[in-house]
């Protein structure tokens, strides 16, 4: 079976990718964590802590899954990476609870950098994930 550096320019991009998803991802989190009350008709429930350990533990998981991927467990890390990746889709939530038109621009921009981010993440490991797939048979 091929190494992980081995499937082309997916490859050699995917470590770009996945730290340019992680910035936009922080940035929005971080976002959302130190203006709460920007974000209209968020849950009461919902602390500065908990969106910090929210990111904490999807950023773990990422870095779990780039680890495997990157020490040969390919697929098992792929599939890892394809669910941090679409994890921050969840971010287009906030405009199930308010229309974009209630967030601020900051907001917006932080919540669309984050999921275009994780887009293009997110095909770069499907792309590889379909390559390995194909090596394995």
């Amino acid at each position: 079976m091929k190494g992980a550096g081995e499937y082309g320019i997916a490859a050699r991009a995917l470590p770009w990718l996945l730290l340019l998803y992680c910035g936009t991802s922080l940035l929005h989190f971080v976002h959302n964590a130190e203006y709460l009350a920007d974000y209209p008709n968020l849950p009461a429930w919902i602390s500065r802590a908990s969106v910090y350990s929210v990111w904490g533990g999807i950023f773990m998981l990422g870095l779990g899954g780039y680890l495997l991927y990157r020490r040969g467990h390919l697929l098992i890390g792929l599939a890892l990476l394809a669910l941090y990746t679409a994890l921050d889709f969840d971010g287009l939530l906030h405009y199930g609870r308010a229309p974009m038109a209630a967030h601020t621009l900051a907001t917006n921009l932080t919540i669309w950098s984050e999921v275009a981010a994780a887009a293009v993440a997110l095909a770069a490991v499907l792309w590889l994930t379909i390559q390995c797939a194909r090596v394995a048979r």
